[in-house]
């Protein structure tokens, strides 16, 4: 599946059943409780790790939906942006460190 189709399947999920389609603060607060759950997950190291990275970027399908990214081409996009980029380069070798 890729980015796109995911994020029409997750939005017509939503719909059918009736959640949060309009409240964008409350879609962001969501997103990051899977986040959190996502790395309360690996910091325990528990097994279900895969599932909570997938609850968090299935939320990040709807937020996108919500505000009308096509998020499968925002994400091309940034990773061509990312890969002519020495700024994004230096960020990610001071986060080694981390």
């Amino acid at each position: 599946m890729d980015i796109r189709s995911g994020q029409e399947l997750n939005w017509e999920n939503k719909v059918a059943k009736g959640v949060n389609t309009t409240n964008i603060p409350l879609e962001f607060c969501l997103l990051t409780k899977e986040v959190a759950e996502a790395f309360d997950a690996w910091r325990k190291g528990r097994a279900n790790l895969g599932e909570e990275l997938a609850a968090a970027a299935i939320c990040l399908l709807g937020l996108a939906e919500m505000t009308g990214f096509d998020l499968q081409a925002e994400v091309e996009g940034k990773l061509a942006r990312n890969a002519r980029s020495e700024e994004h380069t230096s960020e990610l070798q001071s986060l080694r460190h981390l």
